[in-house]
């Protein structure tokens, strides 16, 4: 596949990233005695750390990507305060281990002045523990778990997270779709997918919703019917799935098969090139949440889409635009910062304010977390994303000060696979 000379460049970069992975191919410069000694900072290393292969490897290869183009973009313009950029590439391989181990391996041995990553929660977690240790700035473009910024001060993200994403999924789902009677599919080993369906469930509830019936399925089966048997029996007005693509496409074909009707309500996992293409028309008519829709008309979104489509030959999904607005605030940070110590890059990212990135602007409140809008996309024929209704910050603040009307309590829970 052709994408011009640019991607030729991108990926080249990226190859040489991955390749300098092992410590014993660090950046050295020689001496005139023999010796090494390591290069002197001429350029701002920035480490990256993402799913490139492995279960979620869609996630971090459009992470990837976007990541890519914004470093390449600011060294077109000059670099950082002078300096080029050079991002340093390393596979988690959709491993929380393997991805402890590379961010030490960032840290201590490309001694990196920034991080960028991880794409999903689980992960970011045990990233953010080191960093955190370590002292190193680190920025997450999709981690949605609020547990990521606790009591960490040098632990920040670009997106929303799951509280504000719950309460607005839950409001969707009682306001707009009617729905009184909820069940739930949640993936027991992922703490993203158990924290979304916590604040989810809490928000329906307090709103008058009933739970009708929770299932708790492993990753990577190929037949969910069993479950989903029960699920349809139960009678549910809306089916919460607040996993990943893999899982929600097969489960949108296997309830169609079920003849169960209920409409598929997701989150922000739901969003990869890869869940129509694996669900197909029996997702048309669901719902999730998501940062941005490359549909959408803001011409800001639509010269991003322009651009990566140039560049990569494929629409822009959500992790492709988080990690691109992640690294341009980065970026941004770092050339204000006084000195590349990480105190100061910290404080820089920290001052971030109205920064504006194709998913919304960026302002970072007194937790490291951004305030942004949340985009509610309906699947239509075909997979196109269109934009349902938009939930600004303000109305997000709204939703999750109403009081408490007398819930109905769930009748029943029953644990799956």
């Amino acid at each position: 596949m052709t994408r011009g000379a640019t991607a030729n460049a991108l990926l080249l970069v990226a190859a040489l990233a991955l390749f300098a992975a092992a410590p014993a191919c660090r950046s050295r410069a020689r001496t005139d005695n023999g010796g090494d000694t390591p290069r002197p900072d001429d350029r701002v290393r920035i480490g990256a750390f993402m799913s490139l292969t492995g279960d979620t490897a869609q996630y971090g290869i459009s992470a990837h990507n976007g990541m890519m183009m914004a470093v390449e973009e600011a060294n077109s313009a000059g670099g950082v305060g002078g300096r080029r950029v050079e991002l340093v590439v390393q596979d988690t391989r959709s491993d929380a281990v393997e991805t402890e181990v590379v961010v030490r391996r960032l840290v201590k041995d490309f001694r990196v002045h920034a991080l960028l990553g991880e794409v999903v929660s689980s992960r970011t977690l045990a990233a953010a523990r080191v960093a955190q240790a370590e002292r190193v700035p680190m920025l997450t473009p999709s981690a949605t778990n609020p547990s990521v910024t606790d009591g960490r001060d040098y632990v920040f993200r670009s997106c929303y997270t799951d509280p504000h994403q719950g309460a607005a999924l839950a409001h969707f789902a009682s306001h707009d779709l009617g729905a009184r009677r909820a069940a739930f599919l949640i993936d027991a080993g992922q703490d993203y997918s158990s924290a979304l369906a916590r604040f989810i469930r809490e928000e329906f509830v307090r709103h008058g919703g009933e739970v009708v019936m929770t299932v708790y399925y492993g990753a990577g089966a190929a037949d969910y019917t069993s479950q989903l048997r029960e699920v349809g029996a139960a009678r549910p007005e809306v089916i919460f799935v607040p996993g990943y693509y893999l899982e929600a496409g097969l489960m949108a074909r296997q309830l169609k098969a079920l003849g169960v009707a209920a409409p598929l309500v997701g989150g922000d996992g739901w969003d990869s090139p890869r869940l129509y293409e694996i669900g197909g028309t029996a997702l048309v008519g669901a719902y999730f949440s998501s940062h941005y829709s490359a549909d959408d008309t803001d011409p800001r979104v639509q010269n991003f889409v322009a651009d990566y489509r140039r560049l990569y030959n494929s629409v822009p999904d959500a992790f492709a635009a988080t990690a691109y607005d992640a690294a341009r605030v980065m970026l941004a940070a770092l050339g204000r910062a006084p000195s590349l110590e990480p105190a100061a890059v910290r404080d820089a990212l920290a001052a971030t304010k109205d920064f504006p990135g194709v998913t919304g602007p960026v302002t970072f409140d007194e937790n490291r977390d951004a305030v942004k809008p949340i985009v509610v996309i309906r699947i239509e024929e075909n997979g196109r994303h269109a934009v349902w209704r938009r939930v600004e910050p303000t109305e997000q603040a709204d939703l999750m000060a109403t009081p408490t009307p007398s819930p109905t309590p769930a009748k029943r829970r029953r644990r799956g696979r």
